[in-house]
């Protein structure tokens, strides 16, 4: 019998993983396509401290609970860890180091998807799953190009101690900034730079972490156009200890400045000042170049509605912010939008018989997960 086209997922982070758990359940033939050298996504890029703001017990895909405490907060390395190990209990073809550069229509039908390896494969359908760590937003700003400081992005920031001593300025109000310019303030001197004052919410409400209050009262799967005109501005989520700092004086905060100079910057009441370091926490865009040749965007963005595409049959998105709840582009969402979209696509796909999922054997000393992955949705 012929195998069916795969359906390529395209990024083999949380999302992509999340999309082969999906077809698996949905009948359908699952290949990942990621350019890494192992498909944890973009975590082990992240600066070392980052830690999630969800309790593990919310911070899952579906069918693999996280080891250990299930109140903790998971810290980066131990999120790299879990998906290498959600990874390993798949049963799915991973291909590593494989970028996809372009998605074209078929011959007869679907799609053929190129890698920068010059390989041509045919799917019935294409999931783009890479997220948008690789395509940070820097905001043009008046003198940008004639600062000679370190000027970054904080998706290339990774550890307070090349600023020792140093005169840095954060600009963001989202958590990536508060959490860094915190962490800076130890050791270097520290300006957080924002449009609007920081908006907080209380990382615990009576007792309980706020992502227990977001899933019984349903407000994580509260639909898109629910949620945007609910949230109109970013908010750190935090114990107190941010607010204080920046109400004491500790982790300073000036409105953003205007201007950039050869050696710093022109803040708002026109005082100049010499500054070290920029770093940008002013988030992402999609990062999907290769689905230009379909014409399925509109500049840079996808024509979808919910994660499915409104220009081309079969073709999918997962990780988009605010793609269908608020959870949607986290750990505890992407697998509820995973099997949405799987669904569409297998409604208009010939299947193969559900197999049951093995494990894969695990390279020499390499972490395993002890059984397969639940089938019964636990973690979701």
């Amino acid at each position: 019998m012929t195998r069916p086209e795969p359906v390529i997922i395209v990024g083999g982070g949380q999302s992509g993983l999340a999309a082969a758990r999906a077809a698996l359940d949905a009948g359908l033939r699952p290949v990942i396509l990621h350019s890494g050298a192992e498909p944890v996504g973009s975590w082990p890029d992240y600066y070392d401290s980052l830690t999630l703001f969800s309790p593990a017990r919310y911070s899952t895909l579906p069918g693999m609970p996280f080891d250990g405490d299930p109140d903790r907060y998971p810290r980066r390395h131990e999120v790299v860890d879990y998906l290498r190990r959600y990874a390993d209990a798949l049963d799915v073809e991973i291909r590593t180091r494989a970028r996809v550069i372009a998605v074209r229509p078929g011959r007869s039908g679907g799609y053929l998807v190129e890698t920068d390896a010059g390989d041509e494969l045919p799917a019935v359908g294409v999931v783009a799953a890479t997220g948008s760590f690789g395509n940070p937003y820097l905001p043009t700003l008046p003198g940008r190009s004639e600062y000679t400081g370190d000027l970054r992005h904080v998706a290339q920031y990774r550890r307070p101690e090349a600023y020792d001593g140093k005169r840095v300025v954060v600009v963001g109000a989202g958590n990536s900034a508060v959490q860094v310019a915190y962490e800076l303030t130890g050791r270097a001197r520290v300006t957080l730079a924002t449009r609007e004052p920081v908006r907080f919410l209380p990382q615990r409400i009576r007792g309980r972490d706020l992502h227990h209050w977001l899933r019984v009262t349903g407000a994580d799967r509260l639909p898109r156009p629910v949620i945007t005109r609910l949230i109109r501005h970013a908010a750190v989520l935090d114990t107190g200890r941010y607010h204080d700092a920046i109400t004491s004086g500790q982790l300073p905060r000036r409105e953003m400045f205007t201007r950039f100079t050869a050696d710093g910057v022109v803040w708002s009441d026109g005082t100049t000042e010499a500054v070290d370091a920029v770093i940008f926490a002013t988030g992402y865009r999609p990062n999907l170049d290769y689905l230009a040749p379909l014409g399925a965007l509109d500049q840079g963005v996808p024509r979808q509605v919910g994660g499915i595409s409104t220009t081309h049959p079969g073709l999918l998105y997962l990780g988009l912010e605010f793609q269908r709840t608020f959870a949607s582009n986290t750990l505890r969402g992407v697998g509820r939008d995973a099997a949405h979209v799987m669904a569409a696509l297998a409604a208009r796909t010939p299947r193969r018989p559900r197999l049951f999922r093995q494990v894969h054997p695990a390279a020499p000393g390499a972490q395993r997960s002890p059984s397969p992955l639940r089938s019964d949705g636990a973690g979701a």
